[in-house]
């Protein structure tokens, strides 16, 4: 294929997908007239009209649409191809965008990201905490981090950890004139912090000899972030719901003690999730092999 018309085949695709002469020239980085000229000579040599045009909008005709589908695959190749090649000169760079909880960023990420940065000096990790699922397509990410059982269907899924599991936790002070619950129904006599998630405070879920039991907590206290639910159930505030490695230093320190313990089953770990494509940055390949353990 002559150089030219992998030129003007790349630059329909971009106007095609971009559904607009001017996004698609500002992206290739040439004027508006010279990419029109481009289309008009390739829809000639073609003899099909590929781009609809009208004062406002563009859109693939049915012939565009075809040879879009047809195309992007071996532009993606080609692409592929050439950023391999540039990646033997140098490592991965550029910017990812990851989501996460805070708790996924201190437990999963923070322990490996002095060893990344050194190894990986040209990416950026633009990190975003928050609560609760994430739309990473339109929330326009990278990537994200995630409990397995929230995950979409059609993400790519990497184990990062083992399971878990969720203690229920207050301090020795907030029990001087309490009962221990032993049930999770106990719960309702006891002062909880709750951690709201997308809908509303999140309900507490149990189980005991496979049979799951529901509760929704209540108290004085309703907070976003795990961290300060462990904060606050080590002043006393209340019963504190957090996962174990969190608390687990509390806990032998004599901090907080834990409760229901036989109530708590494990649940799916975190999980590095993406959209399924074909082509997936260099960069995101090495997150993707620095967080990941065959063992985990």
């Amino acid at each position: 294929m002559m150089r030219s018309e992998l030129n003007e085949l790349a630059a329909f695709a971009m106007v095609a997908r971009e559904r607009s002469f001017t996004r698609a020239a500002a992206k290739l980085g040439v004027s508006q007239s010279a990419l029109s000229h481009t289309i008009r000579g390739l829809e000639q040599r073609l003899e099909l009209r590929l781009l609809a045009r009208t004062t406002k909008s563009v859109a693939p005709t049915a012939a565009g649409a075809a040879l879009l589908k047809d195309l992007s695959p071996a532009l993606e190749q080609i692409a592929a191809a050439l950023d391999g090649a540039r990646s033997l000169g140098r490592g991965p760079a550029g910017r990812l965008r990851i989501v996460m909880s805070r708790s996924a960023a201190v437990m999963v990420l923070l322990p490996r990201l002095a060893a990344f940065a050194e190894a990986y000096p040209d990416i950026v990790l633009d990190i975003v905490t928050v609560t609760g699922p994430v739309d990473l397509v339109a929330g326009e990410f990278d990537a994200g981090i995630q409990l397995g059982e929230y995950i979409q269907k059609d993400m790519i899924a990497v184990r990062l950890t083992p399971e878990l599991r969720l203690a229920v936790v207050g301090s020795p002070g907030y029990f001087w004139s309490r009962s221990i619950p032993q049930k999770p129904t106990d719960l309702n006599d006891h002062r909880c912090i709750a951690l709201r998630l997308p809908g509303g405070p999140s309900r507490w879920e149990f189980e005991h000899g496979g049979k799951p039991v529901t509760v929704s907590v209540s108290g004085p206290l309703i907070i976003d972030d795990t961290h300060l639910v462990i904060e606050a159930a080590v002043a006393g505030v209340g019963l504190g719901l957090a996962y174990e490695e969190q608390v687990a230093e509390h806990i032998a320190e004599g901090r907080l003690v834990r409760v229901l313990e036989d109530w708590t089953p494990p649940i799916p770990g975190f999980f590095l999730y993406y959209p399924s494509r074909q082509l997936q940055p260099a960069a995101l390949s090495a997150l993707v092999n620095a967080l990941w353990h065959p063992q985990r």
